[in-house]
C-alpha cells in the first residue's frame, strides 16, 4: 500500500510540475508577445500648448499642422539674416539639419557667411503662401525676399523656396532647401 500511495503521490507531483512548466512557458511567450507589440506600436507625444491647438507627434508619420509649423519657423530662420547674426544663423540651421547632409549644407552656408560677413547687407522673407506635402515630406513657401543694404531697400522679389525633410522616429530633420525656379544670372 505504501508503494501505491508513493506512486500516486509522485504522479500527482509530476502533473503539478508539468502544469507549472506549461504555465511558465505560456507566461514567457505572452511576455515576449507584449514586448513585440510595445516595440512596434506607434509612439505619440502630445505637445501643449502649441499656438492654435494641441499638437500630437506620432512615429507613424508627420501631421500637416506639425510640418507647416516647423516649415514656417525654419523658413524664417534660414531666410532672415544679417551680418550681426551670421554665427548664430549658421549654428541654428545646422542644428535642424540631418547628420548625413550637414557637411554639404555647411559648405553652402559658409559661402554665404563669407560673402555677407563685414558687409551691411541684410535680408528678410515675408511668407505669402505655403504648400505642404506630408507624403513626400516637402514644403514650398512663396513670399517676398527683401534685401537691404545699410538702411536702404535695394531689392524686393517674389520667390518660392523648397524644403525637403526626413522623419525618423519622432524627429523631423532638414535634408535640403533652396530656391525654386531661380532666375537666370541671379544667386541666392
Amino acid at each position: 500500500m505504501d508503494i501505491a500511495y508513493q506512486h500516486s503521490r509522485s504522479q500527482q507531483v509530476l502533473r503539478q510540475r508539468n502544469l507549472l512548466a506549461l504555465g511558465v512557458l505560456a507566461l514567457g511567450l505572452l511576455a515576449l508577445a507584449l514586448l513585440f507589440v510595445l516595440g512596434t506600436r506607434d509612439r505619440e507625444i502630445v505637445l501643449q500648448p502649441v499656438l492654435r491647438a494641441p499638437l500630437t507627434l506620432s512615429s507613424s508619420g508627420v501631421s500637416r499642422d506639425y510640418l507647416e509649423m516647423i516649415t514656417r519657423d525654419v523658413v524664417l530662420l534660414t531666410l532672415n539674416r544679417s551680418p550681426q547674426n551670421l554665427d548664430y544663423w549658421l549654428e541654428a540651421v545646422l542644428a535642424i539639419t540631418a547628420p548625413q547632409v550637414q557637411g554639404r549644407i555647411k559648405a553652402d552656408l559658409l559661402k554665404i557667411v563669407d560673402e555677407q560677413r563685414g558687409s551691411s547687407i541684410a535680408q528678410f522673407f515675408t511668407i505669402q503662401s505655403m504648400k505642404i506635402d506630408t507624403r513626400n515630406l516637402r514644403s514650398e513657401v512663396t513670399g517676398d525676399l527683401t534685401t537691404i543694404v545699410g538702411s536702404k531697400v535695394v531689392s524686393r522679389q517674389s520667390r518660392t523656396f523648397r524644403y525637403d525633410w526626413e522623419y525618423t522616429g519622432l524627429s523631423l530633420k532638414l535634408i535640403g532647401f533652396g530656391i525654386v525656379g531661380k532666375p537666370e544670372g541671379k544667386d541666392q
